[in-house]
């Protein structure tokens, strides 16, 4: 009998899974596995909301397998190791996995080859696998990747996708093969009351019941902040429950304005893969400088901490930071909206703002998460590096009548109408009811040293 490794990482799926469906072409018998490494829990990427997530999807991946004759064999230890030792244990000549495109991610892939062929054991690696088009498939000319995402996305929608594959109708593995208990959401404190189930299951039915009710209207409801008319599929394709490749594809196959703008933000989920893939640094340094000098936590520590809480006193930005807390995600809208305030409002260093996203967010990456930061930031990729959003005016223009704000700030609960965005202009007597904060600066105040900092005063 011939056996393969599938080491499962981002990739947390059975259909449209290449280092599988490869893995089951190739031997008789396959190990599906997945390995809780310290250094995830060393660097504190693993955050109550992720891990909670993480097991769902794990045992939903362990039911299907089950349903299939298989089983997800889990195991806690350097990965590297634990992949050689399960691989010996077994006699499997293959080990299988997706691409990454992080530097934790390339460290590992090294790590792991070495020991391997220590062992005569080849490691096969998967790209398009969590990115619906490769990080190097398509390049400008005299560049290893595009810098502005215009041209990448022209390249990128003529760049033709592979057929999805189908899940695996069996999966035999090895009965010498032995794991441990699989991690539970019971057993993870702190997460967020609103926290989504996590898994495939959950996934591809989310993304099924959206495409008929949704995706039609997305081109005109995306930002709508009240309207919460965004698709939720970030936190699946994160860990991979939902492929990109089928995703896009499906989208397509719909049709129309709503899915044309639904597949370009999964097109800015590439163009961010291949940024970083070219410039592994930039998950912690500016992909482009421009010489600011930060507030840090010591010089900004009450306006930093009256930023995470969400008392600022601009109820949009509260709004957002309260969202985040609760639901383990943030709309779109207002995660650009909490960004630039603290960035560019405040001039706070956009690091302390990406830490801080990753504590709480189910779909917090450092692919995505870091490289929005900067775009915002002006350190990124936007070519209008200047920018500043106002959280009043785009409070007016994307929740015009203060609904989202009043679900997430109860303090404005009673304040009516477009009101609710500057709780300030209210009468004296009203205002001491609210028992909300009076704004920590004056917007005015905030750009002035914004531009002067950049030299464009």
């Amino acid at each position: 009998m011939t056996v393969a490794v599938v080491l499962f990482t981002s990739d947390l799926r059975l259909h449209d899974h290449p280092p599988l469906h490869a893995a089951l072409k190739a031997a008789d018998e396959v190990v599906p596995l997945f390995v809780r490494d310290p250094a995830v829990h060393a660097v504190g990427f693993d955050v109550p909301n992720r891990a909670a997530f993480l097991a769902d999807c794990l045992a939903d991946l362990d039911s299907s397998l089950r349903r299939r004759g298989g089983r997800l064999v889990v195991r806690t230890g350097p990965v590297a190791r634990e992949v050689r030792v399960v691989a010996a244990a077994c006699g499997a000549t293959e080990v299988h996995m997706a691409a990454g495109v992080t530097g934790f991610a390339h460290r590992r892939e090294e790590r792991l080859r070495k020991e391997l062929d220590a062992e005569g054991v080849a490691l096969r690696v998967h790209d398009r696998v969590v990115t619906a088009v490769a990080p190097g498939a398509v390049t400008p000319a005299g560049s290893d990747h595009f810098a502005v995402f215009t041209p990448y996305m022209r390249r990128w929608s003529k760049e033709p996708l592979r057929d999805p594959l189908p899940a695996p109708r069996a999966v035999r593995v090895p009965e010498a093969v032995h794991g441990e208990e699989l991690p539970s959401r019971a057993g993870v404190a702190d997460v967020s009351a609103d926290l989504p189930a996590g898994g495939e299951s959950a996934g591809r039915d989310r993304f099924a019941r959206w495409a008929d009710t949704g995706l039609a209207r997305y081109e005109e409801r995306h930002d709508d902040l009240a309207g919460d008319a965004t698709s939720r599929l970030s936190p699946y394709l994160h860990f991979g429950a939902l492929s990109p490749v089928e995703v896009v594809r499906r989208a397509r196959a719909k049709g129309g304005a709503g899915a044309e703008a639904f597949v370009r933000q999964l097109c800015w989920r590439d163009f961010h893969h291949q940024v970083l893939a070219a410039r592994p640094e930039a998950s912690v340094r500016d992909y482009r400088s421009r010489g600011d000098r930060w507030r840090g936590e010591e010089e900004a520590a009450e306006e930093i901490a009256a930023w995470r809480e969400g008392r600022t006193g601009y109820p949009v930005v509260d709004a957002g930071m309260r969202q985040l807390r609760h639901e383990g995600w943030m709309h779109n809208r207002a995660r650009l909206l909490v960004a630039s305030f603290l960035t560019k409002t405040l001039y706070v260093d956009w690091r302390i703002g990406a830490r801080h996203f990753l504590r709480f967010l189910v779909d917090g990456d450092l692919v995505n998460n870091q490289l929005n930061w900067q775009w915002v930031a002006g350190t990124g990729t936007d070519t209008r590096p200047h920018r500043v959003l106002n959280p009043v005016l785009q409070g007016k223009r994307y929740d015009p009548d203060g609904a989202y704000v009043r679900r997430w700030v109860p303090e404005l609960a009673d304040v009516g109408g477009a009101a609710v965005h500057e709780p300030w202009r209210l009468p004296e007597d009203e205002r001491a009811r609210l028992r909300y904060p009076a704004p920590l600066l004056d917007l005015g105040e905030g750009l002035a040293r914004f531009r002067q900092a950049r030299g464009r005063d």
